[in-house]
């Protein structure tokens, strides 16, 4: 155990990331994608729970995505980053298209136990419980391929999608380069609660938990560019969505009907 992560007492940048794996229907995946990005290989749903300084102050949040492929690369296709820091939300939307949004998340470890809850517009919609084995589970250093939309609706009155674009859709290659510090197996429990904002229960339901741990990531390198544009005609069913995550919604809240 000595070899753990060390640091300055109560300091954020060694707080872990909790990341959890479920398998849903491939389906379900399949109907948040929009006509250039494919399914992956398995019908994997990828949440990464975690409180780390952006730039300097702490920043709660989840990341949500699920396994796709783009131009022949296996990755993940982001759905959602929700955040409780503002100020990083309408930039990073703006400029990569990264799709924040506002988010309430409660993240700590209490000697073994680890705990987790999300909570958007008054209803929580993912909570985690679990106990870490505690023991380092080694890995090589590893490559991330995730894939984000960077689009911009026509400025004017209209709410339709057939207004057109300003700046119509592109993908946005996110191509992070990481090792491992040290790495945790926990032995937990996801729950998915029903919610209108951030529909993982109804939109992608759990099948089956494949895995959860504790991850102290070391960043080696990070690129962000834009890799193509998408169908503009085959994207309009996806341009409207929920806050300023990638969930189909109706003009900017949960879809209705």
């Amino acid at each position: 155990m000595s070899n753990q992560p060390q640091g300055n007492p109560g300091d954020i940048i060694n707080w872990p990331m909790l990341k959890i794996v479920y398998r849903t229907d491939p389906d379900k995946i399949a109907e948040l994608l929009p006509p250039g990005i494919e399914p992956g290989a398995d019908p994997h749903v990828n949440l990464t729970i975690y409180n780390f300084p952006v730039p300097d102050e702490p920043e709660y949040g989840i990341v949500t995505t699920v396994n796709a492929n783009y131009n022949g690369i296996a990755g993940e296709y982001t759905l959602g980053y929700g955040i409780d820091q503002e100020s990083a939300i309408f930039i990073s939307q703006e400029t990569n298209g990264q799709p924040k949004y506002p988010c309430t998340t409660e993240y700590f470890r209490l000697g073994p136990s680890v705990s987790a809850r999300c909570t958007h517009q008054g209803y929580t919609f993912v909570e985690f419980k679990g106990l870490s084995k505690g023991e380092n589970v080694p890995q090589d250093e590893f490559e991330q391929h995730e894939w984000w939309i960077k689009v911009s609706r026509a400025t004017g009155l209209s709410w339709e999608p057939s207004a057109g674009y300003d700046f119509p859709p592109h993908v946005v290659h996110v191509r992070s380069k990481y090792g491992t510090a040290w790495r945790e197996e926990v032995e937990g429990e996801l729950v998915l609660r029903d919610s209108p904002w951030d529909p993982l229960a109804s939109r992608l339901p759990m099948r089956e938990q494949i895995s959860a741990h504790l991850w102290w990531p070391i960043f080696l390198d990070r690129e962000i560019k834009l890799a193509g544009k998408l169908d503009p005609e085959g994207f309009l069913p996806f341009a409207d969505t929920i806050s300023g995550s990638r969930w189909p919604g109706t003009s900017g809240g949960p879809k209705r009907g």
